[in-house]
């Protein structure tokens, strides 16, 4: 019987719970001194000068490095001017509340913080460019750069409205959130007697950070190596290394030893980046009778100070533009522009929950400009389940789906009829506790990474029957070790106590893309099922010499993981004989290549209460139906899901990451940045859906970031719902009281 498929608890726990993780802090470097950062407390600035001397002078000061010190290139932009570049430390100007000015290191944490408040700088304050809306015509914050516009991307089509019968136009605002890590960025870095440099890093991919740290010093990849331990959460905003840890190495051969760094909380909240921060405007077209004919989404992306991915992340909202709908013409736009904010980064979705909260609300605004229930909106305008696989006319390539299963699934699973049975009789009555009830659908799109996406994996037999595993995914919670030792278990027939699982170093893995885009099971699962083929062909001749015969004729059973001559098993042999009987170490490695994205879908209905009085919603119920394909797992699948449900309903509920005009920071700490918790949350009703995919051998598809995609708008479409009966058709995230009380109060 297939291991796969069957939920199994994680081979990782048992570490994690009683020894503990290995986190970069750690790990012990010998002989490392501590970098802490100054950072300017201006938002936006001309730095006149730096003075140092106090803080040189201070108990255990080694070095006090500026930014006219750093003789390494800026950082380039992701996207447009290349007069947007980042310096490593500023230099000239500061962009940002938390830009890094001055390197303080020290012997200890400590003395090196005590130094840092010594260090005193010289601005001269300019006007700060805080609202995205606006910034495109204000004070610029690179004078080199034509203006603060990072990328301009006209409509992908023209479109005409004037033949709708139905057109709803509104300005929808997806809110800057922050991805809250338990653990903040840390890294150490320190030069090797044979002049290689080793990092430790605490990202999401050991190639993709060997990559930017070595372009950063101006070494080749092969000069230095990286090494992830455990990771303290990521969830995108952890992709590559900030200019912090970039800059170590290059402290390290300055004061010739070992360095480390860890950001505090609030410095993380300042500058790890921030995610979504988009400025939508939706118009959806079609007929009286509920059919969708024309949909336009144009885009404002605020990219932060230093455009880098926030600028374009509106790229992947506007290839998933028309969702799961059946829109004959469909059009995009997007501009990004610079402000005196922390820059934006990728969080769980990177630009595909942005549009999926921009076109479900515009179909619950269409669904009331026409008085039709939501959900048959929906099901009157689905991409039928005969349809695939197609191309959307944003260019995604859809592999396979069953848009209205998923929400007739749903639909039952929340009693539908019955909910909004109760919400009629509610508000015949009068009663303060009003119910809403709010329906979203989505498709995502997994694995983005390119028309072909790739990822290594290699299996090694080691001479007691046991093996080793390599593979380019890197870990920070999913139970990647569990999953993708499933796989290997299951084609080899052995147990999971008998497979080791190596990732995460550059000198032992050949190569790795970013884990991200959730992409770990579909290729890097893929990648080490194709590699244990392989080694099942490899250990055939071998078993067939102790079996005395030919290799055609023997076959492995994967239930026992004993080999045979077909017909006849009572004769075999298994792993740990052929091992014994090698000369040499059985090695396989293998590059699988995924031709396409793949894309999960599903649908969520959630249900609140709004205390009329106060305006204080509670999320009483949420209904996750999701599809990710083939489920080699389920119980890490569900695990992933109600963290995705999560953060979700924090951004439609309470996080919001906010600044006052001048450009400070107005959360800096857990205390006024309002972190979901289960008080806030009720227990997810997860159901599962299974369309597997055509693209990989396994038929699994992505589903790290389902549950934040379609959580969002369905808990945003539930406030507004709870409060139509007032004539309320919008309310942008997060519905705090003060919102939600305020709309009330505008309304009566």
């Amino acid at each position: 019987m297939s291991i796969l498929g069957n939920e199994v608890r994680r081979v990782e726990d048992p570490r994690m719970l009683t020894n503990g993780g290995t986190y970069v802090a750690d790990i012990p470097v010998v002989g490392a001194a501590h970098v802490v950062f100054v950072r300017s407390p201006i938002a936006h600035a001309r730095l006149l000068s730096v003075e140092t001397g106090d803080a040189r002078a201070m108990p255990g000061v080694l070095e006090v490095v500026i930014g006219d010190d750093v003789d390494l290139d800026p950082r380039p932009p992701m996207a447009g001017d290349a007069a947007m570049s980042r310096p490593l430390l500023a230099v000239d100007k500061v962009r940002f509340v938390g830009d890094p000015i001055a390197a303080v290191v020290a012997e200890t944490v400590e003395q090196a913080t005590d130094a840092a408040e010594a260090v005193w700088a010289d601005y001269d304050p300019l006007p700060a460019v805080v609202d995205a809306e606006t910034a495109a015509e204000g004070p610029k914050l690179f004078d080199d750069a034509e203006s603060n516009v990072a990328i301009a991307l006209p409509p992908t089509a023209e479109m005409d409205f004037s033949e709708c019968e139905v057109v709803i136009t509104h300005r929808i605002v997806n809110s800057k959130i922050y991805a809250s890590p338990i653990e903040g960025r840390v890294a150490a870095a320190a030069w090797g007697e044979d002049g290689r440099l080793t990092c430790w890093s605490s990202t999401q991919g050991p190639h993709t950070a060997q990559g930017a740290i070595a372009g950063a010093l101006g070494l080749e990849p092969s000069q230095v190596r990286v090494i992830i331990p455990d990771v303290g959460g990521g969830f995108g905003t952890k992709a590559s290394p900030g200019p912090e840890e970039c800059l170590l190495g290059w402290l390290a051969r300055r004061a010739g030893r070992p360095m480390r760094w860890a950001e505090t909380r609030t410095e993380s909240l300042q500058s790890l980046g921030h995610s979504r921060a988009q400025f939508q405007t939706v118009t959806l077209g079609g007929t009286a009778d509920g059919r969708f004919t024309h949909y336009r989404l144009d885009m404002l992306a605020d990219a932060g100070a230093y455009p880098g991915v926030g600028a374009l992340l509106p790229t992947f909202t506007g290839l998933m533009a028309c969702g799961n709908y059946d829109i004959a013409n469909v059009a995009w736009s997007a501009t990004a522009v610079a402000t005196n904010t922390a820059p934006v980064q990728a969080f769980r979705g990177a630009g595909r929950p942005e549009a999926t909260a921009a076109i479900e609300r515009a179909v619950d605004l269409f669904a009331a400009e026409i008085g039709m229930d939501p959900a048959e909106v929906r099901r009157r305008n689905y991409i039928g389940a005969d349809a695939f696989p197609l191309t959307t006319p944003t260019g995604a390539g859809y592999d396979s789906g069953d848009y209205q299963a998923s929400l007739e699934a749903a639909l039952e699973a929340a009693d539908y009829n019955g909910l909004r049975a109760e919400q009629a009789a509610r508000r015949e009555r009068g009663d303060h506790r009003l119910l809403g009830i709010g329906v979203a659908t989505y498709v995502e799109v997994t694995s983005p990474m390119g028309p072909v996406c790739t990822e290594t994996g290699s299996l090694e037999l080691r001479p007691d029957g046991t093996v080793l595993a390599r593979t380019g995914a890197t870990p920070f919670g999913q139970g990647h070790v569990t999953t993708l030792s499933m796989v290997v278990a299951d084609t080899l027939g052995i147990d999971l106590d008998q497979i080791e699982m190596i990732h995460g170093d550059t000198d032992e893995i050949p190569s790795s893309d970013i884990t991200g885009g959730s992409r770990t099971a579909q290729i890097a699962g893929s990648a080490l099922f194709d590699a244990s083929e392989k080694l099942i062909e490899a250990a055939r001749p071998r078993a067939a010499d102790l079996l005395e015969a030919a290799p055609a004729d023997v076959v492995l059973d994967a239930d026992t993981g004993q080999f045979h001559v077909v017909g006849t098993p009572a004769r075999s042999t298994g792993w740990a004989d052929v091992a014994a009987a090698a000369s040499e170490t059985l090695f396989v490695e293998n590059d699988f290549e995924q031709h396409g994205a793949t894309f999960p879908f599903g649908t969520h209905i959630a249900v609140v209460e709004v205390d009329a009085g106060t305006g204080e919603v509670t999320l009483e119920r949420l209904v996750a139906v999701d599809d990710a394909g083939t489920l080699l797992n389920p119980l890490l699948a569900h695990g992933q899901i109600h963290g995705g449900l999560a953060a979700g309903a924090a951004q439609a509920l309470i996080e919001e990451v906010r600044y006052d005009p001048d450009g400070n920071l107005l959360t800096s700490n857990f205390a006024d940045y309002a972190v979901i918790s289960t008080t806030e949350l009720p227990s997810f009703e997860v159901h599962e859906s299974v369309t597997p995919t055509p693209l990989n051998p396994l038929g699994a598809k992505g589903i790290g970031e389902s549950g934040t995609v379609g959580s969002t708008p369905a808990v945003q479409n539930a406030v507004v719902d709870a409060l139509s009966h007032l004539g309320i058709r919008h309310l942008d995230m997060p519905a705090s009281p003060e919102r939600v009380w305020s709309a009330m109060e505008s309304a009566s």
